[in-house]
């Protein structure tokens, strides 16, 4: 039997997740496209696949070519940027070539180079994981429309596996035809530089054209949003509506992006995910990591360095990360200030031009002071299918962190609280380690705190606790509110089991982010939605009955916190 809580080495994933989350530790939105109203398609049963003439869009480089598929129009692989390859590694990204024709865009295009998944067989099914195909070319977007005319909203997401791995097509949750096709809205996906590609400062021996080097993998966001602020509307997307959200280390994408200068006017609303904020390392921090690693790999010129194997540079560099940087060992309450230390490696740097905070771990950011927040969590974000403790194991795996009082305080709460749920789904729920469900509902709540205080636009609270009939115990892990917010349950039916019940609430969590999309406000008819205040800490729990609760899991996250 293995446990993987306090105590046990965390698996790659976990560990990047928790990176990604590293933060742990008034106004109403204006209406904007399609009227103000969510205009819903019938839902179809037989599957249509076609390739008009007329599934062609222009773009300020070129028309592209998609194809419809049950009313949607989809667009994979549409070039925002050059090759990040060769000589354009650790440059900001350029801007594609013009092309003459027609660009083919019926297939995703390469994620960026990164090591291959390493879940669980279980896991793997429940997600429906995909690790596409690799390159350096992946400065590419995904559109799903239901029209190429129009004013509709915008839904651009960002997807997670910390600032390492992962891509815009690695979980069937994330493809956005049926938010296009029932929600009316434009659906985007991304893909951008990751871990050393995307984070790794070469301006030592680059020079200034490197300056921006550390944070590529941020700029390249930047980028695909200033694509979509140029193009969309030739997509029938509305460039003053749109929506960035994202998931884990998205979320943390999310809430960097809201305090960058670049981005500003870019984002209308936003939505952090099971993450959000972070603790990232100063430029010093970055520039001495950086050091360490070229000496290691031992090159004198950025050349050489452009030359070297994706494989080589970055296991070189995690490495070097990993004797630098301090353990990740559990996390209880959110530390004070000055004594969570940052840590190196791949994801943005505090370089006081592009990124210029840490924002949602300090502050909220202040540029994004009018953009409204959706921010969530779900009930078994630890959830790794790989564990199956008894009780006593559970406890042991606790005390080892928290200590023996405060873990059978845990666990007596815990039961009384789910006395429904198995000792191994509760295990799920806080298992020692810094990937529990109370350590990131306390970050969500912190991160909500700080957009109250700004007196700006609401932030609104959720939680999801579906628990899946898939795979017995398994609950509601890290990821699996997406299948319900992109309203995709049939299409991951091997985590959902796309039942009545299944379908049902990803019609209300659908519109609920289809309208907070178009107006800043995710409620909708019978299932209004409050705006958080920490006194109560309001929140929208959403299940089988989906229902607005104050401080949901109060008593056990406070237990963690004390």
């Amino acid at each position: 039997m293995s446990y993987s809580g306090s105590g046990t080495k965390l698996n790659r994933r976990e560990a990047l997740m928790l990176s990604a989350t590293a933060g742990l530790a008034g106004l109403a939105g204006t209406s904007c496209g399609s009227g103000g109203k969510n205009t819903v398609a019938p839902r179809t049963t037989a599957a249509s696949c076609s390739t008009p003439r007329t599934a062609v869009a222009n773009t300020q480089c070129g028309k592209v070519r998609g194809y419809v598929e049950d009313g949607v129009l989809t667009f994979k692989g549409v070039p925002y940027g050059a090759n990040t390859g060769g000589e354009n590694r650790w440059l900001p990204a350029k801007p594609p070539a013009p092309w003459d024709g027609e660009y083919a865009a019926l297939t995703y295009g390469p994620n960026c180079p990164q090591h291959l998944h390493d879940w669980s067989s279980e896991q793997t099914f429940l997600q429906q994981w995909t690790d596409g195909w690799l390159s350096e070319d992946m400065l590419k977007v995904n559109i799903w429309t239901p029209s190429l005319t129009g004013k509709r909203p915008v839904m651009f997401y960002i997807h997670g596996g910390g600032f390492s791995f992962g891509s815009a097509y690695e979980l069937a949750s994330q493809d956005g035809a049926q938010m296009a096709r029932h929600h009316d809205v434009v659906s985007v996906t991304v893909n951008h530089r990751l871990n050393i590609l995307g984070f790794f400062d070469v301006s030592s021996i680059g020079g200034s054209a490197y300056a921006d080097s550390v944070n590529v993998g941020m700029t390249d966001l930047v980028a695909a949003l200033r694509w979509v602020r140029d193009n969309i509307a030739n997509f029938g997307g509305d460039p003053g509506c749109v929506m960035i959200y994202g998931q884990s280390g998205g979320g943390s994408k999310v809430t960097t992006l809201l305090g960058m200068p670049s981005a500003e006017g870019l984002i209308h609303r936003a939505s952090a995910q099971s993450g959000g904020g972070g603790n990232p390392p100063d430029a010093e921090q970055s520039r001495e990591f950086a050091k360490r690693v070229i000496s290691e790999l031992g090159v004198k010129d950025i050349a050489t360095l452009q030359k070297m194997k994706w494989a080589q540079l970055n296991s070189i560099g995690e490495a070097v990360a990993a004797k630098m940087s301090p353990p990740m060992g559990v996390w209880g309450p959110i530390p004070p200030p000055g004594v969570e230390k940052p840590r190196v490696g791949w994801g943005p740097t505090v370089d006081g031009r592009i990124v210029t905070a840490r924002c949602f771990h300090d502050a909220a950011p202040e540029i994004s002071k009018n953009v409204p927040m959706l921010i969530g969590s779900v009930s078994e974000e630890g959830n790794s299918m790989r564990s199956r403790p008894t009780e006593a194991e559970w406890m042991a795996a606790l005390a080892k962190s928290y200590g023996e009082v405060k873990a059978a305080a845990l666990i007596a709460a815990l039961k009384k609280a789910h006395p429904e749920k198995s000792i191994r789904t509760l295990s799920y729920m806080c298992n020692g380690s810094g990937l529990n469900t109370f350590n990131i509902c306390n970050n969500a709540i912190h991160m909500a705190t700080m957009k109250y205080q700004q007196k700006g636009a609401p932030a609104y609270l959720w939680y999801f606790t579906w628990q899946s009939p898939m795979l017995e115990d398994a609950g509601a892990w890290h990821t699996a509110e997406l299948a319900f917010c992109f309203d995709n349950t049939k299409r991951c039916e091997q985590g959902t089991g796309n039942g009545p019940e299944a379908q049902a609430l990803a019609e209300k969590m659908a519109t609920a982010w289809a309208n907070f999309a178009r107006t800043g406000n995710p409620g909708q008819p019978g299932l209004p939605w409050e705006p958080f205040d920490p006194t109560r800490c309001q929140t929208m729990v959403f299940d089988n009955n989906c229902r607005m609760v104050d401080d949901p899991e109060g008593e056990v996250r406070k237990i963690l916190l004390a």
